[in-house]
């Protein structure tokens, strides 16, 4: 018990990654798919200076973006990004963090510090805790109805 106590206490900064991959609006897919594969990551921020416009993930353009024929080449980041994104700041709880992923079926989430991107919370880096597995469960009920 005391262990799980531990854990909800520990908050995002302590297992955020720092350095999200950003990318401009008006980078082409086909940019934004090298700049995936160059970084080693399945999703880039859209950004412009310190605003946020959401985050495009290698889904899609694979999925999205590909099944609409629309030409990578031709189309931006901007247009292909999901926007509307839930955000914690590094200060939240991983515990909050885990609920607000499980409840959106998200397996990221963008960390904001005064409306400014600071890093990235990911499934992996929550893997060794308890919370992970109430998002594995959303994810795969998610999943399976798409």
């Amino acid at each position: 018990m005391h262990h799980d106590r531990a854990v909800a206490t520990h908050l995002v900064r302590d297992r955020m990654s720092r350095e999200p991959v950003t990318v401009p609006p008006y980078m082409s897919l086909t940019s934004v798919a090298s700049c995936m594969r160059d970084s080693d990551v399945g999703c880039v921020f859209v950004t412009s200076g310190d605003e946020l416009h959401g985050l495009v993930t290698d889904r899609d353009i694979a999925v999205r973006i590909t099944a609409e024929g629309t030409l990578a080449g031709i189309a931006t980041a901007l247009e292909a990004c999901s926007g509307d994104l839930v955000t914690v700041t590094p200060e939240t709880s991983v515990c909050q963090a885990a609920d607000l992923m499980s409840a959106h079926s998200v397996r990221r989430i963008p960390v904001v510090e005064e409306r400014r991107l600071v890093g990235v919370l990911t499934l992996g880096d929550i893997a060794d805790t308890p919370h992970a597995q109430e998002v594995l469960i959303a994810l795969s009920r998610t999943e399976a109805n798409h």
